[in-house]
């Protein structure tokens, strides 16, 4: 693995800096203002409204989608230093079209999608136009393993009906939100448990749709964002709104989670180095017990630790990130799944120990270190918790020493 960036990424990684610094680092302030003022009216956030043709002018769009024309046609090692980037601000992703689900859902329609389908949904949601939600989660049951999963995707002549209770929709309470990817079961009672589940694209204003509410994340609403509690009460879609056939769900899924997790742990990290900067400016900035809290064993353990943790997490990423696009998703799972648990842990703890240092102020929403955690602490339940992780991972190491 080469651990330097072409010239290439280079190239992007500086653009996309100096964009940071010119218009999304001085609008943080703004930011928080205008989703304060929106209170229950879930509407866009004006700030995001006016850079996205600015980012797009700029040539920083659609940076994500890995091995595409579609895209800038980077590979997930290219991405990942700028997605570090854009993860330094929560929201910065979205002014480049970067945000998740959408940009799971993109790559999920470009790489199983007909060409039909592209043209309706891939299009717009490329061209910012719309948004989108992935609805696979189920509050009835333990949705860590998707066999469990037990919405029902049934055929009735041309059309499928839908029937199901989805929540933690991500992107549902987007006014802007035009179409749910729903997984579901096609063969509820096939013999192989990894075949009895389809995806398929729904329109959001089709006919037996009710978002019930969106679930808060450790207090945020996560507005307009939205994370939606939503009810399918025999929803009719056409047969020709399945992706890539039936009984194909779980190949999907593979597909689709595993540049999505690649994703987040990539915005984490620069998550963590924000957290750990402030921590830095805090330590040289109080004192306590006659000295600087930078003078004090504790704050340099802590320091070095997380300078530690942080670096040893990005090499990890870097690592699956070229296994990934050297091998493929399933090839790198391993790695998948060894970031998937790394790098939120870090998160965690680098942005526990930049709470404790800021005192009462880091436990308030003045520096940002509180939602920075709730992120990175949902993060170990996103995509799959912590043990599923583990567990997969400690299989493929004893399958090494299978006789």
């Amino acid at each position: 693995m080469d651990f330097e960036h072409n010239a290439k990424t280079t190239g992007l990684m500086q653009g996309l800096t100096a964009f940071m610094d010119k218009h999304v680092y001085p609008n943080e302030l703004t930011y928080r203002q205008q989703v304060a003022a929106m209170g229950e009216h879930w509407t866009p956030v004006p700030i995001i409204e006016t850079l996205k043709p600015k980012a797009r002018q700029a040539g920083l769009w659609n940076l994500f989608l890995p091995n595409s024309a579609l895209g800038a046609g980077l590979s997930n090692l290219e991405y990942a230093p700028l997605c570090e980037i854009m993860g330094r601000v929560p929201w910065s992703a979205e002014v480049f079209n970067c945000s998740a689900p959408d940009t799971g859902n993109m790559e999920t329609i470009e790489r199983y999608g007909t060409q039909e389908q592209k043209q309706q949904w891939l299009v717009p949601l490329l061209a910012g136009e719309i948004r989108s939600c992935f609805a696979m989660t189920e509050p009835g049951v333990a949705s860590s393993d998707a066999r469990n999963i037990s919405a029902t995707i049934i055929r009735q002549g041309d059309d499928y009906v839908l029937n199901g209770h989805k929540w933690w929709s991500s992107g549902s309470g987007d006014p802007r939100c035009k179409l749910f990817i729903f997984m579901g079961k096609t063969d509820p009672d096939g013999d192989d448990q990894y075949r009895q589940q389809s995806m398929i694209l729904v329109p959001s204003d089709a006919p037996g749709i009710t978002v019930r509410r969106s679930l808060p994340v450790f207090g945020y609403s996560d507005a307009p964002h939205g994370h939606g509690e939503i009810v399918f009460d025999n929803v009719r879609v056409p047969k020709s709104n399945m992706l890539l056939g039936e009984g194909r769900g779980f190949e999907i899924a593979q597909g689709r989670l595993g540049p999505g997790r690649i994703h987040h742990c990539m915005r984490l990290i620069g998550l963590a180095e924000v957290a750990l900067e402030k921590m830095c400016r805090r330590a040289q900035q109080r004192r306590a017990f006659g000295m600087a809290l930078s003078e004090q064993g504790v704050t340099h353990e802590r320091i070095a630790e997380s300078r530690i943790l942080i670096d040893q997490a990005r090499l990890l990423v870097l690592a699956a990130a070229d296994k990934m696009d050297r091998l493929g998703n399933r090839e790198a799972r391993k790695e998948i799944g060894m970031i998937k648990v790394a790098a939120p842990n870090m998160a965690c703890k680098v942005i526990d120990w930049a709470i404790q240092m800021h005192g009462g102020g880091g436990v308030s929403d003045d520096f940002g270190l509180a939602y920075a955690y709730a992120q990175a602490r949902t993060l170990r339940l996103a995509d799959g918790p912590d043990e599923v992780h583990r567990d997969q991972i400690a299989r493929l190491e004893l399958k090494k020493y299978r006789a």
